[in-house]
């Protein structure tokens, strides 16, 4: 008998039991479906046979529960897709991105792409979930499993195992459909019962649950066509996932590659400047974006934009407005939410602006963290006629903050790490995993602090770019995507090293080796060659600029 610790309590089960078998005891617990399991604090599949441990349920209403209902879900739309158009005329059929709870994903082929193509794939996909058919993982050699891949058109998976160094690879099979996925799976397709299929663009949506989005898909026309241009110029370049990056790498054609993204960059940076020039009556740029952005970078680049047009920019940080700390409010766990809009002196921030507009002169307050107070040392302000302010902060798209402003006046730009790179066509990159990436490397370079707090300190973050930031996106003016095409293979050497440095008994741990398992598919470049200018240069530093 095989003991295991579940809610405290000790229990055994026959040592040929599966996690399956526990997890039919205790899904009476649980309103979800339990779709994994944590093994001493280790997410880990059911299908496994069990071993002595401290064992915790995980369900679609934790990350890794939703990330595996997610994976599951993609293997059966594509099993469905498959079924009713037939393999031989579906050329490629890519999940390219995400879009709040829906997955975005272009097929290509023989075959017209209709409402009615659409619901009958969504009809396979229900009746698959009825059949409750199981999802088996089994390994299989590398060499095998690219040829396999080869057969089967899923060129991108091929060019991927091409670049690993493993001798071997798992592959998932659901009734003789076989596909590769990174991350674990669910077991049985009839846990997968929530998900809608919704024509869009040139593609469909498949809308799944979310822990922060459960609900009904909502268009986001900007993000989308944001991401859907950053995704054709990848696709124009040669270079839409890992393996195609890695055979840029592995020819040694990396720089080229660096300066036409660098270039590309600066492009849209101009054409945004451009937006600002034409619109006579802005005197406030605001910009806002997630954590890791890169937005005090693209704030310079933008502000010489804007000078090489006859403006004069003048950086205001909102930072600068936060009230005294014992005024800040609370969370619900007691600590101080800096990331509210309540820590911010908005009034004093419009009365402020207002009469910069006016055209007063103001003394411009700086906020001292460490004393955790604002002052006032004489920075003094009084915009003239080609003077522009380039406001940077969280709350910026948020017209909440610049209640008093004249809407004329504004102008808002959305910035975010939207990664336009996925690991093949069926895995996608989640951008979160690139902006986190960023924020330990410069976390430890600029602030010293260690990996294992950034990565403790992300849920947190996570939650406030939901609330302060997201909901405001749409309203921007402009979007601005600081991805870089080829910046995972140059964080790989700054972020290895400190991820290895998380030790094996905190529960940052596991966060810390699955960054390490997705930085493996990428050949590691040094920073040589990324110019002193770039977003990149924030956070591996270096820049030329002032962050």
């Amino acid at each position: 008998m095989v003991q295991l610790v579940i809610h405290d309590q000790t229990r055994e089960y026959p040592d040929n039991a599966a996690w399956s078998d526990v997890v039919r005891d205790y899904q009476g617990q649980y309103p979800e479906d339990i779709l994994l399991v944590r093994v001493n604090g280790k997410p880990e599949e059911t299908h496994r046979r069990i071993r002595p441990c401290t064992l915790e349920f995980i369900t679609a209403a934790q990350t890794p529960g939703a990330a595996a209902y997610q994976r599951s879900a993609v293997m059966l739309m594509l099993k469905a897709f498959y079924h009713v158009v037939g393999a031989k005329r579906v050329e490629k059929v890519t999940v390219h991105f995400s879009i709040g709870n829906g997955l975005f994903v272009e097929p290509r082929g023989d075959f017209t792409l209709d409402e009615a193509l659409v619901g009958r794939v969504k009809e396979q996909m229900e009746e698959y979930v009825r059949q409750n058919i199981p999802i088996r993982k089994r390994t299989m050699a590398t060499e095998e499993a690219m040829e396999m891949f080869r057969r089967h058109k899923m060129y991108d998976k091929e060019k991927l195992f091409r670049y690993r160094l493993v001798s071997s690879v798992n592959i998932y099979n659901m009734d003789s459909f076989e596909d590769y996925y990174y991350g674990d799976m669910v077991e049985r397709t009839g846990l997968l019962k929530r998900f809608d299929l919704q024509l869009y663009r040139s593609g469909f949506m498949l809308v799944l649950p979310q822990p922060e989005e459960p609900g009904q898909f909502q268009p986001r026309e900007k993000l989308f066509s944001t991401l859907w241009d950053s995704t054709l110029w990848g696709e124009r370049v040669g270079v839409e996932n890992a393996g195609e990056l890695n055979e840029v790498i592995a020819q040694g054609k990396l720089g080229h590659l660096i300066l036409i993204q660098e270039a590309y960059q600066e492009k849209k940076i101009a054409e945004i400047a451009a937006q600002i020039d034409q619109r006579k009556d802005v005197k406030l740029v605001m910009i806002a974006g997630p954590s890791s952005s890169g937005k005090t970078t693209f704030s310079h680049r933008l502000s010489i934009q804007l000078e090489g047009l006859g403006h004069k920019p003048h950086p205001i940080e909102v930072d600068n407005y936060f009230v005294d700390r014992e005024r800040s409010p609370r969370d619900e766990n007691g600590n101080y939410d800096f990331e509210s809009l309540q820590s911010m002196d908005i009034e004093q921030f419009n009365a402020d602006m207002t009469a910069l507009l006016r055209g007063e002169e103001v003394e411009l307050p700086y906020y001292n963290f460490q004393k955790g107070k604002r002052e006032y040392r004489g920075d003094r302000l009084k915009l003239g006629p080609e003077d522009i302010l380039v406001i940077e902060g969280i709350h910026c798209l948020n017209d909440a903050l610049s209640y008093a402003l004249p809407k004329e006046s504004k102008f808002k730009i959305y910035i975010s790490a939207l990664t336009q790179l996925n690991i093949d066509e069926h895995n996608r990159i989640p951008t979160t995993d690139g902006r986190l990436l960023r924020r330990i490397v410069r976390d430890a370079r600029t602030r010293g602090h260690a990996p294992r707090d950034t990565i403790a300190r992300w849920p947190s973050v996570r939650r406030g770019e939901e609330r302060n930031i997201f909901p405001y996106q749409e309203q921007a003016d402009a979007m601005f995507n600081s991805a870089l095409i080829y910046e995972l293979a140059a964080l790989k050497l700054y972020a290895v090293p400190l991820l290895f440095s998380v030790p094996r008994e905190c529960p940052e741990y596991e966060e810390a080796r699955r960054l390490l398992k997705f930085l493996d598919y990428f050949i590691g470049v040094d920073s040589v060659g990324i110019p002193n200018n770039s977003i990149l240069r924030e956070f591996i530093g270096g820049s030329c600029l002032d962050v």
